[in-house]
C-alpha cells in the first residue's frame, strides 16, 4: 500500500500552480552569480538588492529568536501579502487551540441499532472536518461497517457536512480549474479533488473522472467532463443537478495525460465514493442525500476513521503547502477558541488575526484566509519575524517546518554551510515570501521573514495568463535567489 506521504507527494505533483507547490529547495538562486563583497566580508544589503534585479518592493526583518530583538531590516513596516508563509501562523494557531494530539474523525452513524444485519432506519456519513482523509480511509470505514454486521438499510443514506461551513472555493480570483483552490467542507475527500484522465481514441478521446488513492480508483458521476472544439478558455465549470460539469478545449489535451481538478461539492463526492466502496462489501446504499438537520442524538456509531495527530497533519501541510488543510485547521481552531463554529473564511481569518496580535505581537496583520492564497492578506516583515521569534519558544513549530538546503553563490547545495534553515515558503504570481529560522549547529538561532511583491505586475495579469503570467517564473527565480543571498549574509555576519 502506498504511504500517506507518497499519496500527498503524488497528488501535489499533478498540480500546475506555484501557489501550492512552493518548490523553493529546487531553485533557490538566479543562474548568474550574485554580487559579492570583499573576501571575508558579507555583501551589503544594498548590493544584494541592487544585484537581484527584482521589480516591485522588498521587505525583510531578522531577529534574535531568543530575545526577539530585531537586528537587521529593510522596509520592516511595509505590509505585503504573506502568501503561503501565513501557514506558519496557522500551524501555531491550530496547535494553540486544538493541541498537538488532536485528531479529526469521520463517522458512520445509524438512526437505530443494527439487528440481524439490518438497519431499520437511516444511515449517516458524518464529516469531522478531516482535511487529509482519502479514498483509502473511506475504504477502511466501509470495511469497518461490514465488520459491524451491517448488510442493508431500510431508510435513507445521508451525508452530514455541517461541522464546518460549506465554502465553494478559497479564493474567487483563481482559475476555476485550479486544484489548489478547492471547496472546503466538514466532509472532505482527497483534498477535494477529482482525477481527470484522457487518452486519444480512434474518434476523439477516452476520458475518465475518478477518486484514486493507492490501489483504489473508483469512478465518480458527481464530476463530469465534455471535450469541446475550441481554443479558449481551456476549462469551463458549472454546477447543476448536483454535478460538477466541466468542459475542456480539445486543442489543449494533446495525445493523453491527466490532472487533478477541484471538487466544489465535496460532501456529495465523498458520499458517492463511500457508497461505491460499501457496495464492494455487499452493502447497497441508496442515493446519498445531504442532511438538512444534525444527526439525531442517541444513534449508534457503527464505524469511525480517525486522522493522524495534528502535528503530523501540520508537518505535511507545511511541507506540501496544502491549502485545504490550512483552512480546515484554521476554522477548527477558531471554533475551539470562540466556542462556536466559524462563520466563514474571512471571519475565521479575522479571529486568527486578533490572536496573532494578542499572543504574537503582530497586531497590524490582517488575514482573509488561513492558507495565504488570498492576495488581500497583509503583514509586515517585522511582524512576521517577531511572530516567528515568539513561536520559537512557545510550541513545536520549528520542528514542523521544512528543512531547506543551504546553497552557495552559484546555486549549488552547500553541504558544509555550517547552518540549517527551517522555513515556510510562499508563492503567488509576482509574490514571494520566506519565513522561518536560521541556526548554527549549536548556539544562537535567528528568526526571519522576507516578503517581496510586484503588485503592479500582478494587477496586469489577464485571466488567461494566470497559470503562467509572462515574466512570472523569471521574477520568482530572482526573488528566491535574493532570499538565499540574504540568508547567507545573515549566517556569515551573525552566526559565524
Amino acid at each position: 500500500m502506498v504511504s500517506r506521504r507518497s499519496f500527498l507527494a503524488t497528488c501535489i505533483g499533478g498540480l500546475a500552480s506555484p501557489a501550492l507547490a512552493d518548490p523553493l529547495a529546487r531553485s533557490l538562486v538566479p543562474r548568474r552569480r550574485p554580487l559579492s563583497g570583499p573576501t571575508g566580508t558579507p555583501p551589503s544589503v544594498e548590493r544584494l538588492l541592487a544585484g537581484a534585479g527584482l521589480s516591485g518592493r522588498v521587505s525583510f526583518a531578522v531577529a534574535d529568536a531568543q530575545t526577539g530583538q530585531i537586528i537587521e531590516t529593510a522596509n520592516p513596516g511595509l505590509k505585503l501579502p504573506p502568501a503561503s508563509t501565513a501557514k506558519a501562523l496557522t500551524a501555531a494557531y491550530g496547535l494553540a487551540h486544538l493541541g498537538a494530539g488532536h485528531r479529526f474523525g469521520t463517522q458512520i452513524v445509524g438512526s437505530a441499532p443494527v439487528v440481524h444485519g439490518r438497519l431499520q432506519g437511516d444511515l449517516y456519513l458524518v464529516g469531522g472536518g478531516d482535511p487529509v482523509v482519502d479514498t483509502r480511509g473511506l475504504a477502511q470505514l466501509a470495511a469497518a461497517l461490514k465488520s459491524a454486521g451491517l448488510r442493508e438499510i431500510t431508510g435513507r443514506f445521508y451525508y452530514d457536512t455541517s461541522l464546518l461551513p460549506n465554502i465553494r472555493w478559497i479564493d474567487e480570483t483563481q482559475p476555476p480549474h485550479a486544484a489548489y483552490n478547492p471547496a472546503v467542507s466538514g466532509l472532505n475527500l482527497n483534498f477535494n479533488r477529482v482525477y481527470f484522465e484522457w487518452r486519444r481514441a480512434q474518434k476523439g478521446w477516452s476520458i475518465s473522472m475518478d477518486a484514486r488513492a493507492g490501489q483504489y480508483k473508483p469512478r465518480v458521476n458527481s464530476a463530469r467532463m465534455d471535450v469541446v472544439q475550441r481554443d479558449f478558455p481551456v476549462y469551463t465549470y458549472a454546477h447543476s443537478g448536483g454535478v460538477d460539469r466541466w468542459t475542456v478545449a480539445a486543442g489543449a489535451l494533446g495525445r493523453d495525460g491527466a490532472r487533478w481538478l477541484p471538487v466544489r461539492k465535496p460532501g456529495g463526492y465523498a458520499a458517492e465514493v463511500f457508497a461505491t466502496l460499501a457496495r464492494s462489501h455487499g452493502i447497497v446504499l441508496p442515493t446519498p442525500v445531504l442532511a438538512s438537520a444534525p444527526v439525531p442524538p442517541g444513534g449508534p456509531v457503527l464505524a469511525v476513521h480517525q486522522s493522524p495527530p495534528l502535528t503530523d497533519i501540520l508537518r505535511d501541510m507545511l511541507k506540501y503547502s496544502t491549502n485545504l488543510t490550512a483552512e480546515v485547521v484554521g476554522m477548527a481552531a477558531t471554533a475551539a477558541r470562540s466556542g462556536q463554529p466559524a462563520h466563514g473564511l474571512v471571519h475565521s481569518a479575522g479571529q486568527m488575526s486578533d490572536w496573532a496580535g494578542e499572543r504574537l505581537g503582530a497586531g497590524g496583520a490582517r488575514f482573509v484566509d488561513h492558507s495565504g492564497l488570498g492576495a488581500r492578506s497583509r503583514i509586515s516583515s517585522a511582524e512576521m519575524a517577531g511572530a516567528m521569534a515568539q513561536m520559537a519558544g512557545q510550541n513545536a513549530l520549528p520542528a514542523l517546518l521544512k528543512e531547506i538546503t543551504p546553497r552557495d553563490a552559484n546555486g549549488n547545495p552547500a553541504g558544509n554551510a555550517g547552518f540549517r534553515i527551517q522555513a515556510k515558503t510562499g508563492t503567488l504570481n509576482f509574490v514571494s515570501g520566506l519565513a522561518g529560522y536560521v541556526s548554527p549547529k549549536g548556539g544562537r538561532r535567528l528568526a526571519f521573514a522576507i516578503l517581496m511583491a510586484d503588485e503592479d505586475a500582478r494587477a496586469k495579469i489577464s485571466p488567461q495568463q494566470m497559470e503562467r503570467p509572462p515574466g512570472g517564473r523569471a521574477w520568482t527565480r530572482r526573488a528566491r535567489g535574493l532570499q538565499m543571498a540574504l540568508i547567507n549574509r545573515w549566517a556569515e555576519r551573525y552566526l559565524g
